[in-house]
């Protein structure tokens, strides 16, 4: 367990991997910590340096009250890369993970060489959408929009045939801090990314899965074709969260991406 002192907030997260490795950073979906990239990591390829963090307001990272933006969440990624030593580095953002990749992609070029930008888009939502939503969570607590989540993330076969394990991700939404969960919320209605989005000029790889319910393929698509270059792919048989759905293809295709960049 690691935590240090960014922006005020004391940020847990992990390093692992080849020390003198290549650096590649991991951020968490809303409504989940570091442990979404678990099934993902032994199947990446050996040689990389690996910082996973909790997001503000999610796991064991500070969860301060109030609204937050997403220039506080960029902002946080940028301190703690910094703090961290991981420069020039592939940036790999689920969900909301992916909007603050592409924030610090075009605020932060010096830390960011590359992006993987799984299930997200550079508008996610309408605001009328996500204050709903934070209005009924205010009101009612997370549990109440728990079920609804889980069959936005997973597809039907996960919901059949891993019951127990859907049931701990269900666990896992609905202990994330309320203010962290509201806050990001917040973040989330309130950003629209698509103009600084079509100005990046980095390798990008976009990753949605088939069935999901939160970012639909077309949205994701969208936000990729806007970026130059940028490859779009679509894992079967896959929800929202493809790395622990399907770990094997979503670590197949961020592998393929990591040797082209060389």
């Amino acid at each position: 367990m690691r935590v240090i002192t960014v922006n005020g907030l004391r940020v847990h997260h992990a390093i692992g991997g080849d020390p003198a490795g290549a650096p590649i950073v991991f951020a968490n979906s809303l409504g989940t910590d570091l442990r979404v990239w678990d099934n993902l990591l032994p199947l990446l390829p050996p040689g990389l340096r690996v910082l996973r963090y909790d997001m503000r307001g999610h796991g064991l990272t500070d969860a301060p009250d109030g609204a937050y933006f997403m220039g506080d969440l960029v902002a946080d990624a940028a301190a703690l890369m910094e703090a961290t030593g991981f420069r020039n580095a592939v940036f790999v953002g689920l969900s909301i993970g992916g909007v603050v990749a592409q924030g610090l992609a075009a605020e932060r070029p010096d830390l960011v060489r590359a992006a993987v930008l799984s299930n997200t888009a550079a508008k996610i939502g309408t605001e009328d959408g996500w204050n709903e939503r934070i209005a009924t969570v205010r009101a009612n607590g997370i549990e109440a929009i728990a079920d609804q989540v889980m069959r936005l993330w997973f597809t039907r076969g996960f919901h059949s045939a891993r019951a127990d394990e859907l049931a701990l991700w269900r666990n896992m939404v609905i202990r994330t801090p309320l203010d962290g969960y509201l806050g990001c919320c917040a973040a989330i209605a309130d950003t629209d990314l698509r103009a600084s989005t079509a100005g990046l000029r980095l390798p990008v790889l976009a990753l949605v899965g088939d069935q999901d319910g939160s970012t639909p393929p077309d949205l994701v698509r969208e936000t990729a074709e806007s970026i130059a270059g940028a490859r779009f792919e679509i894992i079967r048989r896959a929800g929202h969260i493809p790395c622990v759905e399907q770990p094997e293809a979503t670590a197949a295709l961020i592998a393929g991406f990591l040797r082209d960049l060389g």
